[in-house]
């Protein structure tokens, strides 16, 4: 440990507080307990601990070492190097938080820009100025549902095809209120049913609906029954959504959708061993005063000037606590600049150059899996880049056999959905090249006979 005081600055700060030493200072706290004897190894030069951390950073595997087919939410894009040069400017990287927007117009207009780029992108009114990541953004839906019932609807009907820790985030939050509950997701639930499997459970009690799109198992669903059945009930839809997908779908917005929530990480963030990441969050006009967390609005000041100001903010920070949709008190500012700043190099065209990357080369990687003998793609459905193969040996096997080939294979869904063994999600975007998936083909035909 490195303690930088002196002694005389120690000996000046104890005479500050009126104390002749460290053990006077110390007094009330039971003797056995004041300088507990610790297991700690021996200490290190700075040149040694750089070095040993090295070695320790050297032990993890990336995206830059092996090839990736691993998505479930997290997805391995090409970031333009503009967006990390941005990132790491001064008045960016230090940035705190806007509460002075005469000093901050910088970072409050690069969250403005980022809630107009989400806005277009999902179709929606309006969006806030972003959430931890996608699983929070969900939750906090399901928050602002409830209150725009002030409690007298107590459902949240949970489509099993749903990201799984969304899901369980969604009910960390909730648990707190009183009677809450979830429906749709039960143990018994068929993981790969279709959205008509939650009608019935859509009644005068949902507040809130909530769906994927394209889903967990990278299903493309068109919502529109579902948005109707759910507002004959007086629930609220929401849809989380995979952003890149919404270069090439239709916006959520085209079938009427109340709320959209997801995960900003493909929109320039890497990957990053799980994070920081991005939540997005948008949704109708007439609920921009129950969105949590911060909101951006365009005003002018005393001279006429475009100004920028945090407004419409329905947290406990600016209203009464009780009065309050939400607690949280922040956002990911850097995370939602580096959005804005890939979304803008990219541009409208860029981004569905990328989409369509990804679908075309997911499409191409599917079809030649589903000829290998023992493997199947599962379900008919449309998918985007993201799809379900069933494979002839358990999914953690076969992942430890590509890994020994520097192949990072599929999530493994039985680790989420228990009827689902032997069953891998298998993810493609623009950054696998043909030689890579005609690669990982012939290594699941090699590997999966071993």
């Amino acid at each position: 440990m490195f303690i930088p005081h002196t002694p005389s600055e120690k000996e000046e700060m104890l005479k500050t507080i009126g104390m002749k030493s460290l053990d006077e200072l110390f007094q009330d706290v039971p003797e056995k307990y004041r300088f507990p004897k610790l297991n700690l190894p021996p200490a290190l030069t700075e040149m040694e601990a750089m070095e040993q951390m090295r070695e320790y950073a050297e032990a993890n595997e990336s995206t830059r070492e092996l090839i990736c087919f691993l998505g479930a939410g997290a997805y391995n894009h090409y970031i333009p190097a503009g967006v990390d040069f941005i990132l790491r400017r001064g008045e960016f990287y230090t940035a705190y938080t806007p509460y002075q927007p005469e000093v901050s117009q910088g970072t409050l207009q690069a969250i403005f820009e980022f809630q107009t780029l989400i806005a277009n992108l999902t179709g929606m009114d309006v969006s806030n100025a972003s959430h931890y990541d996608g699983a929070t953004a969900a939750a906090e839906a399901a928050v602002m549902a409830y209150h725009n019932f002030r409690g007298k609807r107590n459902t949240m009907v949970l489509s099993p095809a749903v990201h799984p820790q969304y899901r369980e985030v969604v009910r960390t939050y909730i648990c707190g209120y009183e009677n809450v509950c979830t429906a749709g997701d039960s143990e018994d639930s068929d993981p790969l049913a279709g959205p008509e499997a939650l009608y019935p459970l859509i009644d005068e009690n949902t507040a809130m609906v909530l769906v994927q799109y394209p889903d967990f198992f990278g299903r493309i669903f068109d919502y529109t029954a579902l948005a109707k059945k759910t507002h004959e009930a007086g629930a609220l839809l929401c849809v989380a959504v995979n952003p890149t997908a919404l270069a090439a779908l239709k916006p959520p917005s085209s079938f009427d959708a109340d709320i959209v929530v997801g995960e900003g990480q493909p929109l320039g963030i890497p990957l990053s061993f799980g994070g920081p990441y991005l939540g997005i969050f948008a949704t109708k006009k007439e609920y921009v005063r129950k969105i949590a967390g911060r909101l951006v609005g365009e005003s002018s000041d005393s001279q006429g000037r475009r100004a920028y100001v945090l407004t419409l903010t329905a947290r406990e920070q600016h209203i009464r606590r009780e009065k309050a949709t939400s607690n949280i008190c922040t956002n990911q500012g850097l995370m939602a600049l580096a959005a804005t700043v890939y979304l803008s190099l990219l541009g409208k065209n860029g981004l569905k150059q990328v989409a369509n990357l990804c679908y075309q080369k997911a499409h191409y990687a599917a079809g030649q899996i589903a000829a290998l003998p023992g493997f199947e793609v599962v379900g008919a459905s449309p998918f985007f880049h993201e799809f379900v193969v069933r494979c002839p040996i358990a999914v953690k096997e076969l992942n430890q056999r590509l890994l020994d080939r520097n192949i990072l294979g599929g999530y493994d869904l039985s680790r989420d959905y228990p009827a689902l063994n032997r069953h891998m999600l298998l993810a493609v975007t623009e950054m696998n090249t043909k030689e890579e998936i005609d690669l990982l083909v012939e290594t699941l035909k090699e590997v999966s006979h071993a």
